[in-house]
């Protein structure tokens, strides 16, 4: 088996190292991530400008290929340039960080598991939610159990898989969740305060709405300690507004 890894938290970052060490035995594994964190980077691409590529020796476990640029430069990249075969599966992560509900339309992570069903090939994003101490070792072997449960079913080709682990603790995860991706959205607000320039600075700061109004999803399942499951599409069309605009008087001349 061919696999590309990649993820958004740079080529350096522990929960990449963690997701090589727990598949490293499955077959041939490709690294190719960004040189330095692109957290929150969502779909973006580089256009216009060239971006540069380096192969490195990664904590003297694998090589790799760091590129500065976003996590779907690095699947873009990858698939078109710097791999003579096409994987047979791409994998991103481990986040540092759940990528569930809304901030799947934020994450990197996800959009390099995404850019590689774009390719047509089988993917899957791997993250974990932030705790104050981190076992990234142990995610990664959390991880290696369910990405075996889902080759044994069999990936079907462009597929693409968001797989949240729940905050380490004794007697968690409890389990695996297949769930629906939550709709809630966050309580945005800023907090305002001036610099000695005369700038005037916004931090974005807030939280989740009440998660327990949305059973069976993703952010449910997580806060349960349990593993998510969450097979995601990129059809984003809203089927049932399509006959609700069908009569629409739409202009005839412009």
């Amino acid at each position: 088996m061919r696999i590309l890894l990649c993820n958004d938290d740079g080529i350096t970052a522990p929960g990449l190292l963690a997701l090589y060490k727990s598949v490293r035995d499955l077959g041939e594994v490709t690294v190719v991530a960004p040189a330095a964190a692109k957290s929150a980077m969502s779909h973006a691409v580089t256009v216009g400008i060239p971006i540069t590529c380096q192969k490195i020796h990664v904590h003297e476990q694998f090589w790799g290929y760091s590129v500065a640029g976003s996590p779907a430069d690095c699947v873009k990249l990858a698939l078109a340039e710097l791999m003579p075969d096409r994987p047979d599966l791409v994998l991103s992560g481990i986040n540092h960080g759940a990528n569930a509900g809304i901030d799947i339309f934020y994450s990197g992570t996800v959009a390099a598991a995404a850019e590689g069903a774009m390719f047509g090939i089988g993917s899957i994003a791997v993250s974990l939610e932030i705790v104050q101490e981190v076992d990234f070792d142990r995610a990664g072997r959390i991880a290696r159990k369910v990405i075996d449960s889902l080759l044994a079913r069999g990936i079907r080709p462009a597929s693409l898989i968001n797989v949240n682990i729940p905050a380490l603790c004794q007697g968690v995860p409890k389990g695996v969740r297949l769930a629906k991706q939550s709709t809630l959205t966050y309580e945005d607000r800023f907090e305002k305060k001036m610099n000695g320039g005369g700038e005037t600075l916004y931090m974005l700061v807030g939280g989740r709405m009440d998660i327990g109004r949305q059973p069976e999803t993703d952010l449910h399942a997580l806060r349960e300690g349990y593993v998510s499951v969450t097979p995601l599409q990129f059809d984003l069309t809203d089927h049932a507004g399509l006959p609700r605009l069908a009569d629409v008087p739409w202009p005839t001349a412009f």
